[in-house]
């Protein structure tokens, strides 16, 4: 998969945007080059539930595949040329740091730009590169609340619910790959590169683009007391406990549900007004889907068309016969964490999804062939390499 074959990125990414949004580059065969501290970045050191594998991060390991480490000093003048000439040959810059934190270092846009006029420079953020909020820590969980996500999850009369996965993170770290993507387009036609932005808020808006853009128009969505409905549509929508499990119903109209249910109360109901009733349709059926196990309205709503899924969990997920037949999940061996299963980058390519080339980096291991490749001489790379070596013995 060499579509990007050709581009070098730079990389002053950590935690999940940043790191997601540089693999996805990556995988498709960009040079990515992770500048890190002698420390190493945040993400080698953190996991989630204190997830790792023979000491190796799984939160680490699911975003840094295909790309190569640079351990670097920043406060070392030597080092900093090092990075700048760097920067002048590559394509891409994209960085994750907080609002003004690249400008100090005199890496920001404006700098750079005089530097390398074709450089695509790309920000990732909470909140944007200024604003009211510029200082504010950005996290996923965060923004589903200050974005209405949290608000517009769960039960009416219940607290609100942010959703269980980083999401706005992810959604933030696309924008992020696909603007740089048309941002190298565009510098095909200019000449010039340009400053790409993502961020969270933004990010996060952006995946309620449709309940949102109702109630921008003066149709404000009200949470459901059967904790079933989204606040923005009709009954049935949601989940609805079995006589042994749950189903999750979506968009099926009164008429169908009359037939499967055998019960002519739904077509008392008129479609234009089934969103004001949806509180009585949604009791109707949670009282019909409680009397049979999953498996029979599986096998009664597949006849009919109904459109239902079941309620997965995480096991059923990675066994899932569809999952498996996209080749959404990979395999790889590493050298301490043993075999590591992770998700493949999510689009298709004539039919087949880009590989792993190179698995995680270890810290700093493409300094000696990164500063070979730029023309410092062995004695030379020898020195600046003992420079961050001892560093990192400090720490």
């Amino acid at each position: 998969m060499g579509m990007l074959d050709g581009v070098r990125v730079v990389s002053f990414t950590h935690f999940l945007q940043g790191p997601s949004a540089t693999q996805l580059l990556a995988d498709l065969g960009a040079d990515v080059i992770k500048i890190e501290p002698p420390s190493g970045a945040f993400e080698r050191s953190w996991s989630g539930p204190d997830a790792y594998l023979n000491g190796e991060s799984v939160f680490f390991l699911l975003g840094n595949r295909n790309v190569r480490s640079l351990v670097v000093d920043l406060k070392d003048p030597e080092w900093r040329e090092v990075v700048l000439r760097l920067i002048e040959e590559a394509d891409v810059l994209i960085q994750s740091f907080r609002p003004g934190v690249m400008d100090r270092l005199g890496l920001g846009w404006e700098e750079l730009r005089t530097r390398n006029p074709r450089l695509v420079y790309c920000s990732l953020s909470g909140y944007g590169g200024d604003g009211p909020y510029r200082g504010l820590p950005g996290q996923d969980v965060l923004l589903q609340s200050m974005s209405g996500i949290a608000a517009n999850t769960g039960a009416a009369g219940e607290p609100p619910t942010p959703v269980g996965a980083s999401l706005v993170d992810q959604h933030g770290a696309v924008l992020g790959a696909f603007g740089i993507l048309a941002a190298l387009h565009g510098r095909e036609h200019t000449g010039r590169g340009s400053h790409v932005e993502s961020n969270l808020l933004s990010a996060a808006l952006d995946l309620q683009i449709e309940p949102l853009s109702y109630f921008l128009n003066g149709f404000a969505g009200q949470r459901s007391s059967t904790r079933v409905s989204s606040p923005y549509y009709k009954a049935p929508y949601g989940v609805f406990a079995t006589a042994d499990g749950h189903l999750t119903l979506s968009l099926n109209s009164l008429a169908l549900l009359a037939s499967v249910f055998d019960d002519d109360w739904f077509l008392t109901v008129e479609e234009q007004s089934s969103y004001a009733r949806r509180e009585d349709v949604n009791a109707r059926v949670a009282k019909h889907m409680s009397q049979r196990s999953t498996g029979e309205w599986r096998e009664i709503f597949g006849a009919a068309k109904v459109w239902f899924a079941p309620v997965n969990t995480y096991a059923e997920v990675v066994r899932d016969p569809q999952v498996l037949h996209n080749q959404t999940l990979l395999e790889f061996d590493h050298p301490r964490a043993g075999a590591v299963r992770l998700l493949s980058h999510p689009v298709a390519y004539d039919g087949q999804r880009p590989g792993v080339r190179s698995i995680p980096p270890d810290l700093g291991s493409a300094n000696s062939e990164v500063l070979s490749a730029l023309g410092y001489a062995a004695e030379d790379v020898e020195r600046l390499q003992a420079k961050v070596v001892r560093h990192d013995g400090d720490r």
